[in-house]
């Protein structure tokens, strides 16, 4: 029987295949949930105790020790964070009700409506270089990305949609300023709907609050970007 040997401090952890937890070390302070694959042998540092689900090697659940440190952005309040949305007005019957729904999620916490500040572009694949151009002006904590991309009968689809999503994650890298992938890239009209305030949510507010929580783990805990744009 395959066995996972994790290390904490002088104490060990063994977890096996039946689910069964065989001893737990002493010392722990926090826990996160998560899932995962892992072969069976490896070492994990810190770990305190996990438990392996069914028979599958799937990591549900650990706790770390008192000497890892863990972070994560705040979306306790957004007050005194700026941001710059970029909105592509193709397919605006979705890309509005998505940036409506941002808006809205950004005045749930907080956020400043003078801190905002919304630049329309034609379509999704002239996202990326506004959005650089925002992040690199240190003006924003970060940078939210809106456009909606439908796929039709030709490889357009496959094109805009593969550009905007590395374009954006390219002006991300560059700037050090988190710029977040809003795009909806969807097979049809019905499930972009869905996706911008119908049964499936409001994929433009779960961009803001990714925005707000990615903005306050930089300013906070990370020290990239910058603390306090003009």
């Amino acid at each position: 029987m395959a066995t996972l040997q994790a290390k904490a401090f002088s104490a060990t952890c063994f977890v096996r295949e039946t689910g069964s937890l065989v001893e737990s070390p002493r010392g722990l302070s926090s826990s996160v949930s998560f899932r995962g694959t892992h072969n069976a042998g490896s070492l994990w540092r810190g770990v305190s105790q996990c438990r392996f689900v069914g028979g599958k090697r799937s990591i549900q659940r650990l706790q770390l020790s008192a000497a890892v440190k863990e972070v994560s952005g705040s979306l306790m309040k957004g007050e005194g964070l700026r941001f710059g949305v970029v909105v592509g007005r193709f397919n605006e019957i979705i890309t509005r009700p998505l940036l409506a729904g941002a808006l809205d999620a950004f005045h749930r916490y907080q956020v400043r409506e003078e801190d905002i500040d919304v630049i329309w572009v034609p379509g999704s694949f002239e996202i990326p270089v506004i959005a650089q151009q925002l992040a690199l002006s240190e003006k924003y904590h970060a940078i939210l990305c809106i456009g909606a991309v439908v796929r039709g009968s030709t490889t357009h689809y496959d094109a805009v949609a593969s550009s905007a999503a590395s374009g954006i994650m390219s002006a991300s890298l560059k700037s050090n300023v988190p710029c977040i992938f809003g795009v909806l890239t969807t097979e049809n009209m019905e499930q972009a709907i869905d996706r911008a305030g119908g049964k499936a949510g409001n994929k433009g507010a779960e961009a803001a609050i990714t925005a707000l929580e990615m903005a306050s783990l930089f300013q906070h805990h990370l020290g990239g970007g910058f603390n306090k744009p003009e």
